[in-house]
Order: C-alpha cells, then sequence, then structure tokens
C-alpha cells in the first residue's frame, strides 16, 4: 500500500480535497494508494475535524516548546515515519522546512505554490503577479528541495489575472484550481 501523510497548519482546504478525490476515484484500489494521516502543527487547525470525520489518523506536532528548527523537524520526522509514508504531501504546512528534512524525504515530498513556478516563489504571489501586469497566474505543484519553491514541476493550472482583479480574488480563483490540480499531480506521481 502507498501511504499518503498530509501536512496542515489550517483549514485544510487541498487536504480534503485530495481526500475527496482518493474517495471519489477509488486510489486504493486503482493506484494502491491511500491518505493514512493528517498532521499538523496547529492543535486548532480547522483541517484536524475534517480528516477526524473521514476516519484518518491525526497527529499534533506544536513547534514552539522545540528549541530549533532541526529538533522540531526531527520529530516531526518520527511521527510522519510511523505512517511509513511514500508521499508526504504539504497542503498549507505553513512553515520552512529544514534541508535534512528535505532530505529525508527527497523524491516523495510535495507541495503546491501560488503561482506559475518559477515565478513568484515565496509570498505575495497574486499582488506580485497584478502589480508585474501578469496576463496568467496559476498554481505549481512541485518536488520540494532545499531551495525555497525550486524543485521539479510535478504540474501546473493556468488562470488568467482579469482587470480590475485584486490579490484576494486572483487567489479564490487560483484555489478552486489548486482543488483539481493536487491531487491529479498526486495521480500522476502514484501511477
Amino acid at each position: 500500500m502507498k501511504n499518503i501523510v498530509i501536512l496542515i497548519s489550517g483549514g485544510g482546504s487541498n487536504m480534503a480535497a485530495i481526500v475527496r478525490s482518493a474517495q471519489q476515484q477509488r486510489w486504493e484500489q486503482h493506484y494502491g494508494a491511500r491518505v493514512v494521516a493528517v498532521v499538523s502543527n496547529k492543535p486548532d487547525a480547522k483541517g484536524l475535524d475534517f480528516a477526524r470525520a473521514q476516519g484518518i489518523a491525526t497527529e499534533v506536532l506544536e513547534h514552539p516548546p522545540f528549541p530549533s528548527r532541526e529538533a522540531f523537524d526531527a520529530e516531526l520526522a518520527r511521527v510522519i515515519d510511523r505512517y511509513t509514508p511514500t508521499l508526504v504531501v504539504l497542503a498549507g504546512f505553513m512553515r520552512i522546512l529544514s534541508p535534512g528534512f528535505v532530505t529525508h524525504y527527497a523524491g516523495r515530498l510535495l507541495n503546491i505554490h501560488p503561482s506559475l513556478l518559477p515565478a513568484f516563489p515565496g509570498l505575495h504571489t497574486h499582488q506580485r503577479a497584478i502589480e508585474a501586469g501578469c496576463k496568467f497566474a496559476g498554481a505549481s505543484v512541485h518536488l520540494v528541495t532545499a531551495d525555497l519553491d525550486a524543485g521539479p514541476i510535478v504540474d501546473q493550472a493556468i488562470v488568467p489575472v482579469l482587470p480590475g482583479d485584486s490579490a484576494a480574488l486572483l487567489a479564490a480563483r487560483v484555489l478552486t484550481q489548486e482543488h483539481l490540480l493536487y491531487p491529479r499531480a498526486i495521480v500522476q506521481l502514484l501511477s
């Protein structure tokens, strides 16, 4: 069985889209894959409620008690490894991961970023795209490397930038595509 562990920090809308796709498309039957756990660094992350309601194991590991990023990441890896993951999927996990963590999951650690990478890595992607006069924006699923938002791209979705768009309006349109893109990219890796 190919086990998928998803990391979240908040509402988990991408996580929920992945779980729903896995159920509707019968990933367990077709790809021998299943979402086995959702891990959050925030105990009040709303996505944990959704995961529990789906019968998915949940874990919370808060980072403030740890003396360093590396110490937190080492414990996070221990938590994740209990589920023997084939893929570790970042879905709104709001932590920059240490090089050791990234190396530990090399080739099986995925992230989604709300831009057409390599354009606009980092934060404020929608506002930056509007200010640059882009006609298109979108989202990218990529393998995570030690360089922020620079890993190999698995798949992308394109969204038009419309006249009068605000960052919030563009973000909302991109998010609807993220919910389709992320499950599709995971299936590509599972196939």
